[in-house]
Parts: C-alpha cells; structure tokens; sequence
C-alpha cells in the first residue's frame, strides 16, 4: 500500500528538521500525529432525526468513516435534553486515513475558505494538541452545495505526541499548516 504524501514528508523531512531544532538523541523523541478527531455538535439534531441522518452522511463522506453518535449523559431541562438522546456525532481518524484527511484539509479545504489568511497559532491546548473550529462544510470537496440541506460545523483536533505547544506548532507548521503570523 502507498504511503500518503504527508507520511513520507514527515519521515523524509520533517524528522530530521525537528531533530536538530530542538536537539533530540532519540528518533522517538520527534513528535508524532496521533490521530485526528472530527467532531459535530447537533443542537437540533436531538428533535430532528433527518438533521441527525444528513449530518451523519456528510462526515462519513469528509472522512471516509462511519461516524459515532455520541449521546447525552445527563438530562438537561432547559436545552430540552433527556439522557441518552443524541446530541453529537464523532470520528476518530488514525494511520493513512488520518494522513489522507490531514493531506485533503491542508491542500484543498483550507484554502477554500472565504478571506483566508492562515489558521490561529493560538488553539493549542498546553499539550502540543490543536484543535480547529470550520464553521461550513462546503470547505470540503467531497460535499456537493445542492446536496446540503443546512450549513453546519465542525471541530476538528489533531493530537501529537509533542510535549508542549512550541513542539506541536513545529511538528504542524514543518507538515504544512498554513499558520497565520501574530
């Protein structure tokens, strides 16, 4: 099986870059992708079930895998939540489909975006993770404006194995994250 472009970049270049920048003796030290995770709140999608369906669809279709529902673990009264209703939907992405999502979002979603100058360096969580908002889903090629019956979001976070957020944001920015400068 080929390996995807962004593998065999981070093998190739990235590794060695990272290697002297930050002066590692190990090659194991060199922070890794995890997995990726993509994740869509529903909001309605607990009354409407078409929304649930729609929105399930769609992120198999971004992704290439069957999505989770993930339900609620408590009763909320006031958004009109009881428990066990569906409130979300999730998938996690791992080896070359992780790769291939990162590659399709790097190359072609991002870009897409309407006044686009580069994504925060600020979403990191402490921990060398990053986590991203995309407000539509018209970003991605795979999904077609006729087909969508509403514009919907997602969060979508990349988890490494680095230290801290200077060694994540190397690890993104050296795999081609177009970070916007501060």
């Amino acid at each position: 099986m080929p390996t995807s472009r962004i593998k065999s970049l981070y093998q190739e270049t990235v590794v060695p870059k990272l290697m002297n920048q930050f002066q590692y003796t190990n090659i194991h030290q060199v922070p890794k992708l995890v997995k990726i995770t993509v994740n869509r709140g529903l909001g309605e999608g607990a009354q409407n079930a078409k929304a649930l369906e729609a929105s399930l669809n769609e992120i198999a279709l971004i992704t290439g895998q069957k999505p989770v529902v993930t339900r609620a673990k408590k009763a909320i009264a006031g958004f009109k939540i009881r428990q066990g209703m569906p409130v979300g939907i999730m998938v996690t992405l791992r080896g070359e489909r992780m790769y291939a999502f990162l590659d399709r979002l790097i190359s072609l979603s991002l870009p897409r975006i309407r006044d686009f100058r580069g994504i925060s360096p600020k979403s990191f969580d402490g921990r060398g993770n990053y986590t991203l908002g995309v407000r539509e889903q018209l970003i991605f090629p795979e999904v077609e404006y006729d087909s969508i019956d509403q514009i919907r979001g997602m969060d979508i976070s990349i988890i490494t194995t680095a230290k801290n957020d200077e060694e994540g944001r190397a690890l993104l920015k050296e795999i081609g994250m177009p970070f916007r400068d501060q």
